[in-house]
């Protein structure tokens, strides 16, 4: 006989999973009890919405699903900023939550709460498990929705008398046969050859890519394309690091904060590709502009993403690392050099301008300057606010990657992100940028890494106010600073050695500097304080 506790670890070891994220509690803790005796690696954090956040960074980091795990009631309502803000950016995720048991759902015991109808929104599948003898089909059939079609999480929700309940034996399934998914992976052949026949009339074309690239594992099929054609590249925030920085070809980010001249370049654009991106309001705030000029060929696995932002002349759906093998196998073009100076051209006009301001970080030039400090591939992980935009139109990727909460912009993302970036990639540079606002959402994890002894580097930017909100207010509400100046914005030096964490202050770019290349030659973790003046800009 075996339990259903047991069987989930087992489930947990059939998919190859080395590490799960979580914080227990009384009915998860059947769970727990029988993991406790295996390998896997239970990282413990200091609150449940981490625990989605460090599984996505080591999902992002792997490329594989993150597994969390959080307790019924507060504990699976805590993970659920963090379940959402996963589906937002398509990140593959099995959260695993423990529930009252089965005889008393829906009397409103202790810690009792609908997760599978809270989550309904913004996951892929959820399952409410009834029978033990089902979660080796569950558990398969989660992993395999979570990592194919378009990425997401899965929440699988077990009553602890499921846990608890005695089965005959454990097989998993070989296979997954769910009715009615089955994602398209390869495109069409007539839509590949409308495409091509497209873009050999263009003129000026610009390809948007996004983070689909990414997940797909297509980057380097499209930075073969990108050399083949000569077509720029702009890309949505998610999908910073497709291309290197430096390449001549990559605009830069586009949208709202993004660079001017990938803005100008997509407006006068008469073909845009779009990869795997959704171009949601932040990166093309008017797309009925754009397509009043220009075709649109949109390339996603998610069907119901193409055409829902930007109409769209020609659809393609089918995982882009496919479709893009598809188009570069059969393509005969390169992009007008007129066009390509052109494009230079506003990238020089357009360039970013550096306001400083004495005894201050200058947070832009900064973060240009870190990058070249990183190793080639280095994970920068940017948390949300002004230094999400500062990271993202200054940061300078080689081989690198770039996470961020882009979809649903969570602030607190990045230390627990870094977390499970870096237990994913021990051998790699892994930096967390976040503003003092953000770093107080997220201070108790100091601890994990403490205890965990990871060697993750923090940089804080400490200007006292909500910087993002702060600064729209100075636009937009005749400088009304409601509820955005921070009061009593503790000594982090001290916060982090308290924990045992090394820590220093920096108030201009050149100490900064110094402490960042110190910093970076330790084996431990490490904590940057940069102070940054209140009324430095986003761009």
């Amino acid at each position: 006989m075996i339990s259903g506790a047991e069987i989930m670890v087992k489930c947990l070891q059939e998919e190859g999973v080395s590490i799960v994220f979580g914080y227990p509690g009384a009915v998860i803790c059947p769970f727990f009890d029988h993991l406790y005796k295996t390998d896997i690696r239970a990282v413990l954090v200091r609150q449940e919405q981490n625990a989605a956040h460090s599984a996505s960074g080591y999902a992002r980091a792997l490329s594989k699903v993150g597994v969390c795990v959080a307790t019924s009631g507060p504990g699976a309502l805590n993970m659920i900023t963090g379940i959402a803000t996963a589906y937002m950016d398509s990140i593959p995720l099995v959260c695993i939550t423990g529930q009252v048991r089965s005889d008393v759902l829906g009397r409103d015991v202790f810690q009792e709460a609908d997760i599978t109808g809270a989550c309904e929104s913004f996951v892929k599948h959820s399952y409410l498990v009834k029978n033990a003898a089902d979660l080796p089909r569950i558990f398969k059939e989660a992993f395999h929705i979570a990592s194919t079609g378009r990425p997401g999480p899965v929440l699988i929700d077990v009553p602890v008398d499921v846990q608890t309940a005695e089965v005959e034996e454990f097989v998993y399934p070989d296979k997954v046969h769910i009715i009615g998914y089955k994602p398209s992976v390869q495109g069409h052949p007539m839509q590949i050859r409308r495409a091509l026949d497209m873009i050999k009339e263009a003129k000026r074309p610009v390809i948007c890519a996004g983070g689909g690239v990414l997940s797909s594992g297509a980057k380097p099929k499209l930075r073969e394309f990108v050399a083949k054609t000569g077509i720029p590249v702009v890309s949505t925030m998610m999908g910073i690091g497709v291309m290197p920085s430096e390449d001549p070809l990559y605009v830069g980010m586009l949208g709202s904060h993004g660079k001017k001249a990938a803005n100008v370049t997509v407006h006068n654009a008469d073909l845009v590709i779009l990869c795997g991106a959704r171009v949601g309001d932040r990166a093309v705030a008017s797309p009925d502009q754009v397509v009043e000029h220009a075709n649109v060929i949109h390339i996603d696995i998610d069907p119901a993403e193409i055409g829902k932002n930007m109409k769209t002349t020609i659809p393609i759906v089918g995982d882009m690392k496919n479709v893009i093998g598809q188009l570069l196998k059969d393509v005969e073009y390169h992009a007008p050099e007129e066009w390509i100076r052109q494009v230079e051209a506003w990238q020089e006009e357009y360039a970013p301008r550096i306001q400083t301001f004495e005894g201050f970080v200058e947070p832009k030039s900064f973060i240009g300057k870190l990058s070249y400090m990183l190793r080639p591939k280095a994970i920068l992980v940017a948390d949300v606010g002004q230094n999400q935009i500062w990271c993202a139109n200054n940061c300078r990727l080689r081989d690198g990657r770039f996470f961020t909460s882009g979809g649903m912009g969570t602030m607190g993302y990045s230390v627990p992100a870094a977390v499970g970036a870096k237990l994913a990639r021990p051998g790699r540079d892994v930096v967390a940028v976040c503003g003092d606002g953000s770093f107080q959402m997220s201070l108790p994890e100091l601890a994990t890494i403490a205890v965990e002894h990871l060697n993750v580097k923090i940089i804080v930017m400490r200007n006292t106010v909500l910087g993002m909100v702060h600064e729209l207010q100075d636009k937009l509400y005749e400088s009304r600073y409601a509820v955005t100046e921070l009061q009593a914005v503790p000594d982090f030096v001290k916060l982090a050695q308290s924990y045992g964490i090394d820590a220093a202050m920096a108030s201009s770019n050149e100490e900064a500097q110094a402490i960042a290349a110190r910093m970076l030659k330790t084996d431990e973790p490490f904590v940057l304080v940069c102070d940054v003046h209140p009324n430095t800009t986003s761009i």
